[in-house]
């Protein structure tokens, strides 16, 4: 093996299996793995990712024996002078598409370049690159089922790399063994600590998690995944988000697990949701002002309502609509949030509310652990009808109904809501509309035990339309 420094610069790829970057570097000498935590872009880390990121840097460097070197600051700044006092010939990376990233990675690339240093970057990320699966004349896909036929017809996911030797030759890291904490990571309230009773940041977390979704929740996973209390999903999308899994990886062991257990269906459908998250960095990548701004731009003539009393009680889960309430609650407690119940959660703020998406959006970035700008802003804009593929506005998400369809017992309820816990499988959806006999039987006093609904469904739903209608009617 050559005597050379290899620079293997770690983003949201940490993990040594099916990391293309890592093979490379592996290939050409000693591999010297960094970590940057570089903040200037449109959207700082929020608190639930920096938890997340602590602990799978932490995971991280265990497996590559406390070798890993962790800097912070502006990357284009620190990467030229760190390669130049490490005499390195060559760095890796694995791509981020991100906006802003994408235009630092390149400005960075052509200064190593100018300086002799050979810069090279590849796909760790997606199954498929977004300058792939283009129309025939040659742009991009708006609507996710011809994307999505496209990409499998003619671009089927390839297959996940070996895993990469943990005992290759690394250059021994001489910084601080507290290097780590001088990233000031962990949020300085203590409401994280409860997540850890939920998650395993790292690549060992992620099969793990992976291992346990393919023997407990593939079987059950097209029509299960509906239902918040059944669980039958895979949890991992901060898992793909950090990069401890690579989605290849993850739809190859699901594949091979429906094959073995006759759950082909189920696997296939898998499939397809890793190609919802595709999709959005697709749009991301081709429409890069959707994380800022409306993908449709007749919904800047919207009248959104900035009412920050309503958006509190919504954040807070004290909406008086028990679905909701329970969503929010979660995100709070756990760092995530069931995938039906945030459609839900997302078109009552948008609708019934009418608050802008955005600052959904803002919220669920800081307490998602998953928080993934692709992902975040296409699924909020999705929600609003503004974006690629988006649920039509007049789709209204009832919490009632979708409540009494999706949770009917109210077990998700009672998980989060505890206060309405003697509350009968009835009346438990719509506390609001029950009476006050039923109510006080079972300790309940709305307004003091539990909120009133602060909208009327109907009402709000009545003038969600016609809001729409008169955006419509106007040239």
């Amino acid at each position: 093996m050559p005597n050379n420094t290899v620079i293997m610069w770690f983003r949201q790829d940490l993990r040594l299996s099916d990391n293309p970057a890592l093979l490379k570097a592996i290939e050409l000498g000693s591999v010297l793995p960094v970590f940057i935590l570089d903040e200037g872009n449109d959207w700082p880390l929020g608190e639930a990712s920096r938890w997340w990121l602590h602990h799978s840097l932490s995971a991280l460097n265990e497996s590559l024996h406390g070798n890993l070197w962790i800097l912070k600051g502006d990357a284009a700044e620190l990467l030229p002078q760190f390669i130049k006092e490490h005499c390195a010939s060559h760095i890796f990376w694995n791509r981020c598409y991100e906006p802003s990233i994408i235009s630092r990675d390149s400005l960075i690339k052509d200064q190593l370049t100018a300086d002799g240093v050979t810069a090279s970057s590849q796909n760790g990320s997606l199954i498929w690159e977004p300058w792939e699966n283009l129309k025939q004349d040659g742009t991009p896909y708006k609507i996710f089922t011809p994307f999505y036929k496209y990409a499998i017809a003619n671009n089927p996911p390839a297959a996940p790399n070996q895993a990469a030797n943990i005992n290759f030759d690394t250059v021994t890291c001489l910084q601080d063994k507290n290097r780590l904490d001088s990233l000031n990571l962990l949020p300085d309230i203590n409401w994280h600590e409860q997540f850890a009773s939920h998650w395993q940041p790292g690549e060992q977390g992620a099969r793990q998690r992976l291992q346990d979704f393919t023997e407990n929740g593939l079987a059950d996973y097209r029509d299960g995944r509906d239902y918040p209390a059944k669980r039958s999903v895979s949890m991992l999308s901060p898992h793909l988000h950090f990069g401890e899994v690579s989605p290849r990886e993850a739809a190859s062991m699901v594949k091979q697990a429906g094959d073995i257990d006759s759950n082909e269906e189920q696997a296939a459908h898998f499939v397809r949701e890793l190609a919802w998250r595709e999709f959005s960095y697709y749009s991301l990548y081709h429409f890069p002002h959707i994380c800022q701004q409306n993908m449709k731009p007749q919904f800047d003539r919207f009248p959104w309502i900035n009412d920050q009393t309503k958006l509190r009680l919504w954040q807070q889960g004290q909406t008086g609509f028990p679905l909701v309430d329970a969503g929010m609650r979660e995100l709070w407690q756990t760092g995530t949030m069931h995938n039906r119940v945030r459609m839900v959660v997302g078109s009552f703020l948008v609708k019934n509310l009418m608050i802008h998406w955005l600052e959904g959006a803002r919220w669920f970035w800081d307490c998602l652990v998953d928080a993934d700008l692709a992902n975040n802003s296409c699924s909020w804009q999705w929600v609003a009808g503004s974006g690629a593929d988006a649920a039509p506005y007049f789709r209204i998400f009832n919490p009632v109904t979708q409540s009494l369809k999706f949770d009917p017992k109210g077990s998700y309820i009672r998980k989060y809501v505890p206060e309405l816990n003697e509350l009968s499988d009835k009346v438990i959806h719509d506390p609001s509309s029950a009476k006050t006999q039923e109510l006080e039987k079972a300790g309940v006093i709305l307004g003091k035990h539990y909120p009133r609904a602060i909208v009327d469904l109907k009402e709000s739903r009545a003038r969600a339309l016609d809001a729409y209608k008169s955006l419509r009617d106007q040239p």
